[in-house]
């Protein structure tokens, strides 16, 4: 399973949209579209923020890891 994957299932159970996931870890919007769509890959700091804001390791954002 793929961050994109991952990060649109974690946003779906959330309840949030796009624009929120992406203010609340300060990241333009369009930046966390592409993260989205697999167009681009989060560097260590954003990975940081987006597992830390969905409650999950880092491990598990990338796949690394089933456990969250």
């Amino acid at each position: 399973m793929t961050i994109k994957i991952r990060l649109r299932e974690l946003r779906k159970e959330k309840g949030e949209t796009q624009v929120q996931v992406a203010e609340a870890v300060e990241m333009v919007e369009q930046h966390y579209q592409r993260l989205e769509r697999g167009a681009n890959l989060p560097n260590l700091e954003s990975a940081w923020k987006l597992a830390d804001h969905f409650g999950v390791s880092i491990d598990y954002l990338v796949g690394r890891s089933d456990q969250r």
